[in-house]
């Protein structure tokens, strides 16, 4: 299976790729496991606890790293709890045999990263985590570390999802100006450098809160539960009276994009760190926009960026309107036969501050 363009490969190549044997499954995939320019990863029947995270590097498979690092096995088809704190190993039922020209990249889906549920994906052979080289050949597996709320976890839960790629992705500067120019990406002037920059919004909504700031001793999150869990329980709500806060090192915040974005339904996007010079904390755990987020094909009058912010070394104050992050647009081969939003009831169309899915409004 090859495409003669470069880009994403969209949500009609994908069942493709599953139809031919480039994508390998142990269990059958239910349609809404294929979101627009992605693939949900399902999590398989075992979790490894290790006592450290690894990368196997060339040479090595993951099941003979395991050996080195595994301290007990978890079965997840018992309801298991993986507690925060620790790191987990968990082979996936989808595997891969991509055409040489054909590589990968994975991220957590956004109620993943919400949950400040920190997961990455692994390779045999692999020197990088969430990347999967072109003509990869094997299974797959997803480090899962809970980093503020232990989880409770069942075989199929979906916690990351992969992109496949074909060539030369990713927009120019130039190309962004051009299409921002045409069909203004933002409701608000763009700031184009290495990608669409996103700033932190601290104007307080009209109950006086800017953001949400994970407590330190809950309960535990069965993630099959929706707008069940009251958010008094879990998070503590961020005020900002002089349009600043400031971010303790460790704590894990839920803000908001002052900005509304879409990406349009030739185009997928991934949120990307701002440079580290800016300050001591990393932004956007969770880094997939479908086609058709925020865009009024898809139902959508631009969505504001959920921003999952988590502070490092020092204390760091930050400001209203700081750019914190940036947002890289990648084209698709072509567009999907299904965009996100109004194809799919996606939980986070239209966003503005919002918590995961599990929490009651």
């Amino acid at each position: 299976m090859s495409t003669s363009q470069q880009g994403v490969l969209p949500s009609q190549t994908i069942r493709q790729m599953l139809s031919d044997g480039r994508i390998t499954v142990t269990e059958p995939v239910p349609e809404g496991q294929i979101q627009p320019a992605s693939l949900d990863l399902r999590l398989g029947n075992v979790a490894y606890r290790v006592r450290a995270s690894f990368l196997p590097g060339g040479g090595n498979t993951v099941a003979e790293r395991l050996a080195d690092f595994e301290m007990h096995q978890v079965d997840l088809s018992g309801d298991a709890v993986l507690e925060k704190g620790c790191v987990y190993v968990v082979p996936l039922m989808e595997g891969l045999n991509l055409p040489v020209d054909i590589n990968a990249v994975a991220n957590a889906k956004s109620s993943t990263g919400r949950l400040d549920l920190f997961t990455r994906l692994i390779t045999d052979n692999g020197t990088e985590f969430d990347r999967v080289e072109a003509g990869y050949s094997g299974p797959l597996y997803a480090e899962i570390s809970p980093r503020s709320f232990s989880v409770l976890l069942r075989p199929g839960m979906r916690l990351n999802q992969i992109r496949f790629r074909q060539g030369q992705v990713v927009l120019s500067d130039d190309e962004l100006r051009t299409m921002d120019a045409q069909q203004a990406l933002v409701d608000s002037e763009a700031h184009i450098d290495h990608g669409l920059g996103f700033s932190v919004d601290l104007t307080p909504r009209e109950d006086g809160v800017v953001g949400y700031r994970a407590k330190p001793h809950t309960g535990l999150i069965d993630l099959d539960l929706i707008a069940h869990y009251p958010q008094a329980e879990f998070w503590e709500p961020v005020f900002a009276p002089e349009g600043r806060i400031i971010l303790d090192p460790g704590a894990f915040y839920i803000l908001v994009s002052r900005e509304a974005v879409h990406v349009p339904p030739d185009c997928a996007a991934e949120m990307a760190p701002y440079l580290a010079m800016v300050g001591e904390f990393r932004v956007h755990y969770a880094g997939f926009f479908d086609p058709g987020f925020g865009h009024e094909a898809a139902g959508g009058k631009g969505s504001r960026g959920v921003l999952e912010v988590r502070c490092h070394e020092a204390p760091f104050a930050l400001e209203h309107g700081q750019i914190v992050g940036r947002l890289v647009y990648e084209k698709m081969t072509e567009v999907p036969d299904i965009l996100y939003g109004k194809d799919m009831g996606s939980n986070y169309q239209g966003q503005g501050l919002k918590l995961s899915k599990h929490f009651k409004a």
